[in-house]
């Protein structure tokens, strides 16, 4: 159980997974929560606060609260954020205070993975690869999956590999189809498993880093990080050592708190915007519309609680708009992430 203190609340809600951090004000990490998504990212939040509450004291207080990822304006909203920021800003500053002097973050999720260059402590460039799944977590968990292993035993088979064989990783078809064949022809499994490996570095390198200037520290963070094939491969690739942090599967949500202390502590005055642990009971409702105002034909996505509306967003002109009631920073979907000192 929790001590009779103060927390800051990170909140990350992905396609994959959502991912809570509660911090104490001395930066220590006192609970993770990794949830699932499925498709249901307002049920999850709810379920992960409920889960949240039930670790800690009635007496225990969360002052500031922070939200990241692609349903972060979602989470602002449901949890009454003080502060919303892209997934690129909340991994850099997570891994800053994990490692000051990082000059490179490699994060490979579920459905996505990302490349974050710092100079001095400031995002200098980034890229993401949100097209296709062959270099992320989905794809090692199918193929785990068809070959009938747990994925947990992925990685260290991967290492006993004495040949690894080429697999082709530009495309999760023909990196599928390739292992197949690899099978066929009688080819043990660790090397079929690090030649998929292998692929999966030279994909992510020849895409998501093209043309980037990594250069070390390097911290390695998301889901994949935790498979010491994908490492090593990517060691070998680099000729660098690959630092996977203590929280490496949720910076995030982790980065997120981090913004909400900084944000928290600059107004103290104000308070937080937080709605309160009891929401996991709270009935939220969302619907959806299209705007007929002009040709653009924008969804609009609306959030109610009890009938009233909490927030609206989906509109490029700022008709329907509403502030969710917390400093927002949308601008990853323009591809300019927040120039701050991380």
């Amino acid at each position: 159980m929790l001590g009779e203190d103060k927390y800051f609340l990170g909140v990350d809600v992905g396609s994959v997974s959502t991912n809570i951090v509660l911090l104490r004000p001395d930066n220590i990490v006192e609970v993770t929560l990794y949830l699932r998504t499925q498709g249901r990212p307002m049920q999850t939040i709810q379920e992960g606060i409920k889960l949240l509450r039930s670790k800690m004291r009635k007496s225990a207080k969360i002052v500031g609260v922070g939200t990241t990822g692609s349903a972060r304006q979602l989470a602002a909203t449901l949890l009454g954020a003080d502060v919303v920021k892209n997934e690129i800003t909340a991994h850099a500053v997570a891994a800053s205070r994990v490692n000051p002097e990082v000059q490179t973050i490699l994060e490979i999720g579920g459905q996505d993975s990302k490349i974050i260059i710092l100079r001095d402590g400031v995002v200098s460039d980034f890229a993401m690869n949100t097209v296709c799944a062959a270099g992320t977590g989905s794809f090692l968990d199918q193929q785990a999956a068809r070959l009938g292993i747990p994925i947990e035993e992925f990685g260290p088979l991967a290492l006993q590999a004495q040949h690894p064989v080429q697999i082709a990783g530009r495309c999760s078809v023909f990196a599928e189809s390739d292992m197949i064949h690899k099978q066929q022809l009688g080819h043990p499994l660790p090397d079929i498993l690090a030649g998929l490996c292998q692929a999966m570095v030279r994909n992510y390198l020849n895409n998501v880093g093209k043309n980037k200037d990594i250069q070390g520290p390097i911290l390695f963070q998301g889901g994949v990080a935790a498979n010491p094939g994908i490492r090593k491969a990517f060691e070998d690739e680099l000729g660098q050592p690959m630092i996977v942090p203590e929280h490496y599967g949720v910076m995030g949500a982790l980065g997120a708190a981090y913004l909400a202390q900084e944000k928290v502590g600059a107004n103290s005055e104000k308070g937080s915007r937080f709605r309160g642990l009891h929401l996991g009971e709270t009935q939220f409702q969302a619907k959806s519309f299209e705007c007929s105002g002009c040709a653009n034909r924008c969804e609009i996505v609306e959030i109610m609680q009890d009938g009233i509306s909490l927030a609206k967003w989906g509109d490029r002109c700022g008709k329907w708009s509403t502030m969710v009631g917390a400093s927002s920073d949308m601008s990853i979907s323009e591809g300019k992430p927040e120039k701050r000192r991380a």
